[in-house]
């Protein structure tokens, strides 16, 4: 699989597509016009920000079940629920999980596709999670925004291909719970670890079990980003085991400096992989150049080069 199908970022949404669907609103009352076909679309259910609306997500679920033929729909995206910063993403959730029987196709879901407009990203409240992975074990695609009460339990889904988190502050729990699930399947594992002010907590112990890779034996891209140990974790990148298998590599969006670069560059070869993205980070002039000259077969994303703002670095995601 190509780098770029690996992920669908907040821009493939805003450009309607999820999955390679065009992203469809669910059908309204009044909606009197041509739907497309059920599997033709990833079909968004949400409620905007409408304070005169009496419309609810169980309302608009419903009428989506009415409409839409839920035997074909391969891709959902799943909007603002209620209010995202004051209630949790356990309605949704508990909504697909209990009908999961009537989706067979269902094989890519998007949870909390909400943009800052509506929430930013780090008050979106999620819920547990596993109640999906549990009750589609077909599933191939899991992508969550929002961290705050996020949870996980350690499962096995022989189908999952890509598990994505987007968060300003990814709890370690969820670290802890992936590095201990069974994905024998999974191609692409991308994580924005955020901060510890917005409940980012994870430590490079926490992904000791993801960096040995002995429970991922498909992975082909992993992207560690967000974070403000960045330099650590390149350093613990350096020797692990998983990234002989790797074509891709993302350890972009953080406060990478010189010496995580450096850890890099003197630790296992890097020069197998397809890609290497570091964009959004904190190295000097001179090591952009060392690092781009040390892998010239290797597609490197060195933009969105920061200075620091009086000593203090900053991840691009937080709040």
């Amino acid at each position: 699989m190509d780098y770029a199908e690996f992920t669908d970022e907040v821009g493939g949404l805003r450009a309607g597509v999820y999955a390679g669907l065009p992203v469809t609103p669910a059908p309204e009352d009044d909606d009197g016009g041509a739907l497309p076909g059920a599997g033709e679309a990833a079909w968004r259910l949400g409620i905007d920000d409408d304070y005169d609306s009496d419309e609810t997500f169980e309302r608009q679920f419903a009428r989506f079940m009415d409409a839409v033929d839920s035997t074909e729909v391969t891709a959902i995206v799943i909007g603002s629920w209620d209010s995202p910063w004051d209630v949790r993403a356990d309605l949704p959730i508990g909504l697909l999980a209990d009908n999961a029987d009537r989706f067979p196709a269902l094989r890519s879901i998007f949870l909390g596709a909400i943009t800052s407009d509506e929430c930013e990203i780090s008050w979106i409240k999620q819920g547990d999670v596993t109640p999906l992975l549990r009750a589609f074990p077909r599933l191939e695609r899991l992508e969550v925004r929002g961290g705050d009460e996020l949870k996980l339990s350690p499962v096995r889904h022989d189908a999952l291909r890509i598990l994505r988190f987007e968060s300003g502050g990814l709890p370690a729990r969820v670290v802890r719970a992936v590095g201990d699930s069974e994905l024998p399947a999974l191609e692409c594992l991308e994580m924005w670890l955020g901060i510890d002010e917005y409940g980012g907590d994870t430590t490079v112990a926490d992904l000791a079990p993801i960096l040995s890779g002995e429970r991922l034996p498909s992975l082909r891209h992993l992207g560690l980003q967000d974070t403000e140990i960045q330099d650590q974790l390149a350093e613990a990148v350096a020797s692990a085991p998983v990234v002989a298998r790797l074509s891709s590599l993302s350890l972009a969006m953080g406060v990478l400096t010189d010496a995580g670069a450096e850890a890099l560059l003197s630790g296992q070869p890097l020069t197998h992989l397809r890609r290497l993205d570091l964009h959004h980070h904190f190295l000097g002039d001179d090591m952009v150049q060392r690092v781009a000259k040390a892998l010239p077969g290797v597609d490197v994303d060195l933009s969105e080069q920061k200075e620091p703002e009086e000593e203090w670095r900053y991840v691009a995601v937080a709040e």
